[in-house]
């Protein structure tokens, strides 16, 4: 059975409001179905209480693994960290998922099975209802369209958090992205249809961060919505062009061949 150990990864930031309430609801919802459930949550150095709440849950939720970074070092990097935390607990089947609860433990089950019976390397979560400021469901769009131009399809939602991986497909991927990347999902959209894996996409809900911004997130504290793009962001953006024109974009880069992941 394909499923029989599911590791789910989760980077997070000053996450402690809505923590708790998310894993729940994943173990839930999850661990009926799979053998075995491991959850890795990386903390990125948070301001709030998000350690000390991974550390009571992991008294009383025996899936939960929790790691603190030696430093702050963004969502990149931690994904990345959080990537192979799970890989190093061999598990069958990977999912990536953001920390801060925008997706629903109800729409995890069905993504398991999609990816098991369409037989994909990769399964991307496509949200749908996005609550996010107009801006940074432009940038998407914007990214989306570049990466389709480059690879010749379409990839409906390029950066999404929620992802679905063989591990073999996933360790392949890791190998082609700097352990300090900005946007290791872009790189790996981009990786996925150059090297011929078996990329599958399934709809799913995306919901408001369940925490509030009290403590800021990593674009900086918040009141409101803003209506531009906070200073972090746009200077965040310049990075990650420049990042993923040199890492994915410039000519050779980076592999093409077609690999084999159905391990």
């Amino acid at each position: 059975m394909a499923r029989r150990h599911v590791a789910i990864v989760m980077p997070a930031y000053n996450e402690a409001d809505g923590l708790e309430g998310f894993l729940t609801e994943i173990v839930a919802h999850v661990a009926p179905v799979t053998e075995k459930l491991s959850i890795v949550v990386v903390n990125d150095r948070s301001t709030d209480e998000t350690a000390d709440v991974l550390g009571r849950l992991g008294h009383t939720m025996p899936e939960l693994v929790g790691i603190t970074s030696v430093r702050n070092q963004g969502h990149g990097p931690t994904a990345l960290a959080a990537y192979r935390a799970g890989l190093e607990l061999e598990p069958d089947v990977l999912i990536h998922v953001d920390g801060d609860g925008q997706f629903l433990g109800k729409d995890f089950p069905r993504v398991i099975r999609a990816h098991e019976d369409l037989r994909a390397d990769v399964l991307h979560g496509v949200r749908r209802g996005r609550t996010d400021p107009w801006y940074r469901k432009a940038i998407t769009a914007m990214v989306g369209a570049i990466v389709g131009a480059v690879v010749g399809s379409r990839v409906p939602d390029v950066n999404t958090p929620l992802r679905v991986y063989r591990p073999a497909a996933l360790r392949f991927l890791l190998a082609l992205v700097p352990a300090d990347s900005k946007v290791p999902h872009v790189h790996f959209s981009l990786a996925e249809k150059r090297s011929g894996m078996r990329v599958a996409y399934a709809r799913v809900r995306s919901m408001p961060r369940r925490g509030d911004s009290e403590h800021g997130t990593m674009w900086g504290k918040q009141s409101g919505v803003p209506v531009l793009p906070p200073k972090r962001l746009r200077a965040f953006i310049m990075a990650a062009a420049r990042e993923v024109w040199s890492v994915s974009l410039r000519p050779g880069a980076p592999a093409r061949r077609v690999g084999t992941f159905s391990s």
